[in-house]
């Protein structure tokens, strides 16, 4: 990990220094976006996020009535476990485990469902916030704009974050 990350210092270190050298301007100018934010603070961001929390609620209110009678079942199983019989206790049981069975594979099923329907959202969002970055950078002459979840940036000063004016031309391109 560490060689990973000497790698990865050298590689920014020789773009910094090319960078420089084919500037004569005479200074470097970084800048640090958090993605993220940019892309969750941005109107479209928000109008996806909303969208996406209401199709969570919608797929939780497709669980509930599942997850509503295994709590009924379990219950019963604890309430009637002296009085059943040997093979009706046994038939609630397996109901309770074919039950639980059916909710992890809608679960699984919802999940899935809700990562495509969040790519379909947040994936032409990405490439616009991409073309938001990159015009700023050739705009405002920065050598380099990074991520904050870049690997090797452990720290940065406040001072380089640019997410705000991302955030500004995303939204004016919207």
């Amino acid at each position: 990990m560490r060689v990973h990350k000497a790698n990865v210092l050298l590689g920014l270190a020789a773009i910094l220094a090319w960078g420089t050298a084919a500037d004569d301007s005479g200074g470097t100018k970084i800048g640090i976006v958090d993605l993220q934010q940019a892309l969750l603070s941005s109107e479209e961001g928000k109008a996806a996020r909303s969208e996406m929390e209401r199709k969570q609620k919608e797929a939780e209110g497709q669980l509930q009535p599942m997850i509503d009678r295994l709590k009924s079942i379990d219950e019963e199983l604890k309430s009637k476990k002296f009085v059943l019989s040997e093979e009706a206790l046994y038939q609630k049981q397996l109901d309770a485990v074919q039950l639980k069975g059916e909710i992890d594979s809608r679960m699984k099923e919802l999940d899935g469902k809700m990562k495509v329907d969040g790519e379909r959202l947040l994936g032409p969002m990405r490439k616009k916030l991409v073309d938001a970055i990159t015009s700023i950078g050739k705009e405002q002459g920065f050598t380099l704009i990074l991520t904050k979840d870049a690997p090797g940036l452990a720290y940065s000063r406040e001072a380089l974050d640019i997410t705000d004016l991302v955030i500004q031309r995303f939204n004016k391109k919207g």
